[in-house]
């Protein structure tokens, strides 16, 4: 894609919205069932609109205004919005809580803050004594939906409680009394000027604002748009927390190239509904979401039970087999030596070739009724902003159905690299986009080079400009020379494809000084159908524990199969016989057969039944953090290593 010069993301919008006026550019959602159109012509109409209303209340060039909604119609207008004139937006979502929202706004010094709803309002105005330079909010919300003890708190703090669709009329009747001038602000806009400033969701619990300019996520769209291809219209379903850098980048990714915006949720039921509703060409989401549809076709077939989920077993393995074949003959696996296609070709041509016609048929009679579950236009997932397991990348893979990886941090706007759509090699997430340089080292800082495990770093126009007001923490991870340190642990293949394979900061070193990640560990446990999530824990100790979540369902599906009697739950879970179901699971996934050494065995394992929730176990990416499973189940991870003591 061409960019113009001193392009910014408001001037690439209004560009697409001139080509396309007519397009549909998002599906607002109004409820469950229903949803508003709103054309590429009307967003921007929508995005000047705000902007004069941001105008008309003062508002600066760089100043930063507080953004807490999670993803909605509203939430991208805002953000046109706000870039338009050149302020910069402070995003975070409702999960966040009031010290979260403290700490991000005081550092920001925010004299305004869009709040989707009551509940953000209320949490806002809970601690104005903490931010003294807060005068306005802005409610996406209906003045009818705020409470009036929220009014009244508003207004007993001196705060003024502004709604978002008063401001957009406010914002006409201002355009016409002051003609030209926003979109004189808007041709103001410069490439280099800071766009948001992002603060991490914090896995380890101290978030950092990442200070993104305009150039950071427009060098993105130069080559993305040619791995990850839309046309005009086409549709793609939003459901992930806007105000984290993967789905907005996405968003930016989409509508550069005139696609449709659909705002779903990432509940099963809502989202299965919304594939059939929308049916989309694209979904971006978090390899959780991806899990959890895969776990949910094999419990279907499960419970359905008889020749139906016999015929899928068969099929499904005979899939992954024939696939795995193909991936060898095809060069479609990394390859860290020499291709050895001949070889290849040799020992499987003939039994690739006499098992077409059984995968064929298990398409017709099993795995086409499965994609029909995701519509009929589907053609693309992105699993991002976490560790994508294998068995997730190998069941789509086995079916037909392109999900592909991408990877980037915050700090780089995020994408790195993301597995061609056109020619996707299995395990890994492509090359570097371009414009990017990446290297490995190792932890002197040595470089690598290809075929090598190290640290993963990366330079180019896509890395941040540091930590807003830290730069303590922004040498830590950025070097003169401007190579980031992600943190991650990589390798290069032969033509510079990256698998990561898991985090410095979450290695675990046992006291014998071996060092294991803890990651591949849990992506295997996870296999099991007992078990929905898995912690391993262990650092500075002699052995490896597991804080193992139950999948209550099948747990209690086991016990009446299996004629076990029990008065409760808890009782059901303590007994000697569900005990050494687990025992048993976990020391046959975890084994040498499975390619585990002896120091990553799991020696002791504690069943938990509370799922994990955002905010409290997971992050807003869904990614386990850590410090707070040592804080919250602290009594399990004692008893479990009671006798090191």
């Amino acid at each position: 894609m061409v960019l113009e010069p001193n392009c910014t993301v408001p001037k690439l919008f209004l560009k697409v919205s001139e080509e396309y006026p007519e397009i549909i550019c998002q599906y607002k959602r109004i409820n469950n069932e229903q949803s508003e159109p709103i054309t590429y012509r009307e967003t921007m109409q929508l995005a000047y609109d705000f902007a004069a209303g941001l105008l008309s209340i003062g508002t600066q060039r760089q100043e930063k205004i507080g953004l807490i909604s999670d993803n909605r119609a509203e939430w991208f207008q805002a953000d046109m919005g706000l870039m338009l004139i050149g302020a910069t937006d402070v995003p975070r979502g409702c999960d966040a809580t009031v010290q979260d929202l403290e700490k991000i706004l005081s550092i920001c010094e925010c004299t305004k803050t869009i709040a989707e709803n009551n509940a953000q309002l209320n949490k806002i105005l809970s601690i104005k004594d903490k931010l003294p330079n807060l005068n306005t909010l802005i409610c996406f919300e209906p003045e009818e939906t705020v409470k009036e003890d929220v009014k009244k708190l508003a207004k007993d703090s001196k705060v003024k409680i502004l709604f978002f669709n008063d401001l957009i009329k406010e914002g006409q009747k201002w355009r016409i009394e002051n003609k030209g001038v926003v979109e004189e602000e808007l041709k103001k806009g410069s490439e280099s000027e800071l766009a948001t400033l992002i603060f991490t969701s914090g896995t380890t619990g101290t978030p950092k604002g990442v200070m993104l300019t305009h150039r950071n996520f427009l060098a993105q769209l130069d080559e993305i748009p040619e791995r990850i291809f839309l046309n005009p219209g086409d549709k793609a379903l939003s459901v992930l927390p806007v105000w984290h850098v993967y789905e907005r980048l996405v968003e930016y990714v989409i509508t550069c190239q005139a696609g449709t915006i659909c705002y779903s949720k990432p509940v099963g039921s809502i989202l299965l509904a919304d594939f059939q509703r929308f049916n989309p060409h694209l979904m971006p989401a978090v390899p959780r979401v991806f899990e959890a549809v895969v776990d949910g076709i094999f419990k279907k077939m499960r419970k359905t039970g008889g020749i139906v989920n016999a015929m899928f077993t068969f099929f499904y393995k005979l899939a992954v087999v024939h696939k795995r074949m193909q991936r060898k003959m095809f060069r479609q696996d990394a390859c860290y030596s020499s291709y050895k296609t001949t070889m290849w070709w040799i020992l499987f041509f003939i039994p690739w070739t006499l098992m077409w016609p059984l995968y064929w048929l298990g398409n017709l009679l099993v795995f086409r009724k499965i994609k029909a579950m995701l519509g009929k236009n589907f053609r693309l997932g992105i699993a991002g902003g976490g560790a994508y397991p294998k068995r997730i990348d190998e069941f789509f893979w086995a079916l037909g159905i392109n999900v592909v990886e991408g990877y980037g941090l915050t700090e780089t706007a995020p994408i790195v690299a993301v597995r061609p759509a056109a020619a996707p090699v299995f395990r890994t997430i492509g090359s570097a986009i371009r414009g990017l340089q990446v290297r490995i080292v190792d932890q002197e800082g040595y470089i690598l080079g290809r075929c090598k495990e190290g640290i993963l770093q990366v330079k180019g126009p896509t890395v941040m400009q540091g930590y807003y007001k830290n730069p303590e923490k922004t040498a830590e991870v950025l070097s003169e020379d401007g190579w980031l340190n992600t943190g991650d642990l990589a390798i290069l293949s032969i033509h510079d494809e990256i698998c990561i394979k898991g985090r410095i900061k979450d290695t675990i070193v046992l006291r014998g000084g071996e060092n294991l990640e803890p990651i591949p560990i849990e992506q295997k446990l996870v296999e099991s159908k007992f078990i929905k999530t898995a912690v391993v824990l262990g650092q500075d100790k002699r052995y490896l524990s597991a804080l193992i979540l139950v999948n209550k369902e099948e747990i209690e599906y086991y016990a009446q199969e299996n004629g076990i009697q029990y008065d409760t739950y808890e009782n059901l879970l303590a007994s000697e016989v569900i005990q050494n179901l687990y025992q048993t699971e976990i020391s046959n996934l975890i084994s040498a057969k499975n390619g585990f050494k002896m120091f990553e065995r799991i020696n002791k394992f504690a069943l938990i039944t509370k799922d994990f929730e955002i905010g409290v176990e997971l992050s807003a990416k869904q990614e386990i953090m850590r410090f707070r499973i040592n804080e919250l189940y602290k009594k399990q991870i004692d008893a479990m290593y009671a006798d090191e003591k």
